[in-house]
């Protein structure tokens, strides 16, 4: 049997043979009685303290738990162009026809486009379906109509996207549009939006928060700098993927 580990429940045990010890030592005349009810009542106090600082390691360890799962993302969307099959399955209203079609029409350049593809597989679910699944939108340059495909929106809500073009960045938009809802709200739409970063200027950091990015690709995206043009952006990148991830990734490039 394994020692029982300080502050483990294991102490009223413990507790128990002490009161048997310190009885027999008085019976057998090593102790008096008085000795046996201070000693007893000094032990009651000594083992108290262990059990309670079981208590309070478990305690300490109970915010560091917390807060790295509050670290993890929450709420996050599906990509259209990027999740696998079987997470497509999972959204709900989602059939197999919508997933295969889903798979077989990537890349997705535009919202409307992949709201074109799933509302012909699954009708009016779709606008349900996109709480799950979203091909995040360019504020600097979709359309009303996208703007509105977003769950939620209105009329009013969609004007005042357009109305703070062009948007220099998400820190931008958060403020703009944090001034008609509140926080939660913004997060909420800040999720199926972006702006696309400069090919020049934008950090380590910002370059990585493109869908589908890793360190490798990231190196790439810096190594050529400084872009001229497009185009030289779609011929050195198109030396590390095809055409479709080429184009994939220039909906979040700019050159400024």
């Amino acid at each position: 049997m394994e020692a029982p580990l300080p502050g483990s429940r294991s102490h009223p045990l413990a507790l128990g043979f002490l009161f048997y010890t310190s009885s027999h030592l008085a019976k057998d005349g090593f102790m008096d009685i008085g000795t046996l009810a201070r000693t007893s009542l000094a032990l009651v106090v000594i083992t108290g303290v262990a059990c309670g600082g079981g208590g309070e390691d478990a305690a300490e360890e109970s915010p560091t738990e917390s807060a790295s799962t509050a670290s993890a993302p929450a709420g996050s969307l599906l990509n259209p162009n990027l999740a696998s099959a079987d997470e497509l399955s999972g959204v709900p209203g989602m059939t197999p026809e919508a997933v295969q079609a889903i798979v077989d029409g990537r890349p997705f350049l535009t919202a409307a486009a992949f709201n074109q593809t799933l509302s012909a597989q699954i009708g009016d679910a779709a606008r349900g379906a996109f709480e799950s699944v979203w091909l995040p939108i360019n504020l600097n340059d979709v359309t009303e109509e996208e703007i509105l495909l977003i769950p939620g929106m209105d009329a009013r809500m969609a004007h005042e996207f357009e109305e703070y073009r062009p948007y220099s960045g998400m820190d931008e938009f958060r403020r703009e549009i944090g001034k008609y809802v509140d926080g939660e709200e913004v997060a909420r739409l800040a999720r199926y939006v972006y702006v696309p970063i400069d090919l020049n200027t934008a950090s380590r950091e910002e370059i990585m928060a493109v869908p589908g990015m890793d360190e490798r690709m990231a190196h790439e995206f810096e190594e050529y700098r400084p872009y001229t043009s497009m185009d030289q952006f779609r011929q050195e990148i198109g030396k590390y993927v095809d055409q479709d991830e080429v184009a994939r990734f220039e909906r979040y490039v700019t050159i400024n």
